[in-house]
């Protein structure tokens, strides 16, 4: 059987829009009858999915697996790195944890999982008709090209053809276009087949004598220019960020608007599955923001502690920014306010985590914050399962997935949150969470539960209901589907598709 066809696409650094223009080309080529799958070789990102065989890997590669209306798979992401601390990081390969380990470590053991990742790549390729393959970063780190692994090494191995964003939002897109080809050796200039500018905003005629200048300097033609689109409001296109907080929810960028509920998730440092709060964001009576600053915790609604890759760290952290005093005096001072703790944020509120293995902290044992008569036991294995729940108080259908180490103990025998129905795809029966203080203490391992359009809207209308405001019906949050064919019909309708279908099947 022969190989699939294969696209690669680099960008001028991170964070310039790969993973969406990705998507897009994704939906494009699955639009025009192509069986499609994404690849992405190596990802380091805090945001991740658990596939249905129980594997983890990055969220943004499940999103694209989405866009090509297939069941993501671990091999679409072979190596995902979760960072722990600024030099540390956990790795994992085919959906499972291997080992903690230091960059450099990390690097040493680079050189044996080329196997790992050219196996995943050649078993997608006999099943797929075409691959969209996404970079990292820049392909021109000069200090990592010797040990590439996603970038123009998979490129050369897939026999992929490369195109190379960037991100003219940013500022200095033609200097970033151009210094990134300089600094790549010649034989990886040639790789480059395709050039576009990304996130666009203005009249695209002013641009021209930039990109006369551009194609007339690379001698690579610009294929597209994808303009800016917001994720809320009119004309919108609502997909996720893949690994960081959109600045304009941070701080003191959103005052508390007294006429909606206010719901405040405090910023861990390492935050993970931040994406739980989408939803709720989409919502017309909810003001969401992340707070970094203690001070500016005023009277919310709701507050969040979210998921972490790092329990002990970021409870620390709470502990020396003064956040965790000031989460007492809320809770004390205001009796509306509901606090609310998924995974890392839930094993936070408890009496003590005790971690024998040593598998987050040098330490045995640590304080929480005390909140909760409960206690967390971290394990050696990692907990990575797709469920399907019920509120234990509503009946409401929630599904989602667990990413975690530990298991918690309910000392004072409080209430379940959920009644999980389904793990894994097989029927069982089990409890998940904590609900205390007549439903002011809230606390789950599953991410992803605000997704469910009904649970999220009876759990804000209880809290509508203390305020004594009116209920609101449910809402749809948004179909991911339609949003998908949007964003394939904005890149379509600004990319030169006739030449990169010439691209694809000539290489050139």
């Amino acid at each position: 059987m022969s190989r699939a066809k294969t696209l690669h696409i680099c960008g001028t650094g991170s964070g310039v829009g790969k993973s969406v223009i990705v998507s897009a080309l994704c939906r494009i080529f699955l639009q025009d009858g192509y069986k499609v799958c994404p690849f992405k070789a190596q990802n380091m990102a805090l945001n991740s999915f658990v596939t249905t065989g129980g594997g983890e890997i990055g969220r943004a590669q499940a999103f694209q697996a989405e866009a090509c209306r297939i069941e993501p798979h671990v091999d679409m992401n072979p190596i995902l790195i979760k960072p722990t601390a600024d030099k540390h990081a956990q790795v994992i390969v085919h959906g499972k944890p291997i080992a903690n380990m230091s960059a450099l470590a990390y690097t040493r053991l680079k050189k044996r999982l080329y196997r790992d990742v050219f196996g995943s790549f050649d078993r997608l390729s006999k099943k797929y008709e075409l691959m969209v393959m996404e970079g990292a970063g820049s392909p021109a780190e000069i200090n990592l090209k010797s040990h590439d692994i996603v970038n123009l090494k998979m490129a050369r191995y897939a026999n992929a053809p490369v195109i190379l964003i960037g991100d003219i939002d940013k500022g200095g897109v033609f200097a970033w276009i151009v210094g990134t080809l300089e600094l790549l050796e010649k034989e990886e200039r040639k790789q480059i087949k395709g050039l576009i500018i990304n996130k666009f905003r203005g009249d695209v005629k002013l641009l021209k004598p930039g990109i006369d200048f551009l194609e007339k300097r690379t001698g690579i033609k610009v294929l597209g220019i994808i303009p800016y689109f917001h994720s809320s409001g009119r004309n919108s296109i609502k997909i996720s960020e893949e690994d960081s907080v959109p600045l304009d929810t941070f701080n003191g960028a959103k005052k508390p608007d007294r006429r909606k509920l206010n719901i405040d998730v405090i910023y861990l440092p390492h935050i993970s599955n931040f994406t739980d709060f989408d939803a709720l964001k989409g919502e017309p009576d909810v003001s969401l923001r992340y707070l970094k600053s203690p001070e500016l915790l005023d009277k919310p609604d709701i507050i969040i502690i979210p998921g972490t890759k790092n329990t002990a760290n970021d409870l620390r952290y709470l502990k020396e920014s003064g956040f965790a005093e000031k989460i007492t005096s809320v809770m004390e001072n205001y009796k509306n306010t509901v606090l609310v703790g998924i995974c890392g944020g839930f094993q936070m509120l408890g009496k003590k985590i005790r971690d024998p293995h040593r598998t987050e902290s040098r330490r045995d044992e640590i304080s929480g914050l005390g909140i909760l008569e409960m206690e967390t036991v971290f394990g050696k294995d990692k907990i990575l399962s797709r469920i399907k729940a019920k509120e234990a108080s509503s009946g409401s259908d929630v599904s989602g997935y667990e990413i975690h180490h530990g298991k918690s103990r309910n000392i004072a025998n409080y209430m379940p949150a959920f009644n999980i129905v389904e793990r894994n795809g097989k029927i069982v029966r089990e409890t998940d969470g904590i609900v205390a203080m007549g439903g002011r203490i809230y606390g789950t391992y599953i991410h992803g539960l605000f997704d469910a359009d009904v649970f999220r809207r009876n759990f804000l209308n209880r809290i509508r209901s203390k305020k004594g405001w009116d209920a609101l019906s449910c809402r749809v949050s948004f179909n991911p589907d339609c949003e998908l064919d949007k964003l394939a019909n904005l890149v379509r309708n600004n990319m030169d598709m006739k030449r990169l279908y010439k691209i694809l099947k000539d290489g050139a």
